[in-house]
């Protein structure tokens, strides 16, 4: 590969991860005002399913002390380019960049499990609708067949 497609490429791979990070980030706020607001939509199994998964993946790397594989995948690529990677962690490279808190790899490490703890709590705070939902009669068809008498 060529040192243009390498940068190609890893600028594809930070789309992507930056779409994974709002995605993650949307559901954690999006889910419980849905349930306030008695969206519908926010107790979709599929998209709830997905969001745990990817907030368990996140989790998961960070307490075993990596760095997500989408940050090494593009620093790599990076490097590749002749361009200098990440050395730490993208929302890690971000807080030190954008707000110069150089927090330890701990802080972020206690950050991403307690919003995979809280991602798991929304799961039963405001539970997916899973499976088939059965139709319920109106009310109309209720009434109607109780006053109609036998039917012939």
């Amino acid at each position: 590969m060529s040192a243009a497609s390498d940068l190609a490429w890893a600028h594809l791979v930070l789309g992507v991860h930056l779409g994974v990070i709002l995605f993650n980030v949307m559901g954690l706020i999006v889910v419980p005002l849905g349930a306030w607001r008695r969206w519908p939509w926010v107790r979709g199994c599929v998209w709830r399913a997905a969001h745990l998964l990817s907030m368990a993946i996140v989790a998961a790397q960070a307490a075993m002390g990596r760095a997500c594989f989408l940050t090494v995948w593009q620093s790599e690529l990076m490097q590749r380019a002749g361009q200098q990677g990440y050395t730490a962690g993208l929302i890690q490279t971000w807080v030190d960049h954008l707000i110069f808190w150089p927090l330890p790899l701990a802080a972020f490490t206690a950050i991403y499990l307690a919003v995979g703890v809280y991602t798991l709590a929304l799961w039963w705070w405001v539970p997916p609708r899973c499976g088939r939902a059965r139709p319920q009669p109106s009310s109309k068809a209720k009434s109607a067949s109780s006053t109609s008498g036998p039917s012939p």
